[in-house]
């Protein structure tokens, strides 16, 4: 990006051809003066910042209290700026559940990766019980309210479906790899993912709903429980022996 260009970002807000805003027009002035046309760039990093804002407003206050307005104010806009990149409150909404769940899926991959043992791979999901991560105090509240809304949408319901999926996947990759390698044996991989999956999201709801009888340590513990006992069964023989080295 260019030097004038990363100055226009931080204030491009000017009366312009007599409209009091100019984020309302989404022109910038350039170099010399020159009025040019949006910049896909600037528009890229403008619309992180909506929906950054509108996570953390979100979360904070839920959806049903939230308003257009209330976001372009979070996000340093006009409303008029604002609906030049999401026109309705449904569709700014609809764009912030799927950021947020692309944002946790994107660091579930990553993590997911820094461990060889396939068991481990399945296990490695303990950064989600932890109320002190910034994407875990914004992204409960963020969910649950999806979640409520989805009872009764279509749209938000597929989401949550494709979202799930993509978990699902991940942990179907962990499971064939452990096939792959001599480590499973006997299990169906799609089943087994869903069913990892459900205990991971059943144990975090008691987790984050009611963390006083369901600390963290219980979590952990619960969801470590359940899912070697699951994957016990699936154990090769050379790896209920101690072929491998792993989580067992």
């Amino acid at each position: 990006m260019t030097d004038w260009l990363v100055g226009l970002y931080s204030a491009w807000s000017v009366p312009l051809l007599g409209f009091p805003n100019n984020d309302e027009m989404m022109f910038v002035i350039g170099p010399k003066g020159v009025i040019v046309p949006p910049i896909p760039e600037l528009e890229t990093i403008r619309k992180a910042q909506i929906l950054a804002a509108a996570q953390v407003t979100i979360a904070d206050r839920g959806c049903a209290n939230v308003t257009m307005e209330d976001i372009a104010t979070a996000a340093g806009l006009s409303k008029g700026g604002l609906a030049h990149y999401f026109k309705s409150k449904r569709e700014l909404f609809l764009a912030v559940f799927n950021d947020f769940f692309d944002k946790i899926f994107q660091r579930s991959r990553d993590t997911i990766v820094q461990f060889d043992h396939p068991m481990d791979q399945l296990l490695s999901f303990d950064w989600l019980y932890n109320f002190e991560d910034p994407d875990i105090n914004i992204g409960f509240p963020i969910l649950m309210d999806f979640m409520s809304i989805a009872v009764r949408d279509d749209e938000y319901r597929r989401i949550f479906h494709d979202w799930i999926d993509n978990w699902v996947v991940l942990l179907r990759g962990a499971i064939e790899t452990g096939i792959a390698r001599g480590i499973f044996a006997r299990v169906d991989p799609e089943p087994t993912a869903r069913t990892i999956s459900a205990i991971y999201q059943g144990v975090v709801t008691r987790w984050y709903l009611d963390p006083a009888p369901h600390p963290t340590r219980w979590a952990i513990a619960s969801f470590t429980q359940a899912i070697e006992g699951l994957m016990r069964p699936h154990l090769t023989i050379q790896q209920a022996e101690g072929g491998e080295n792993g989580s067992f």
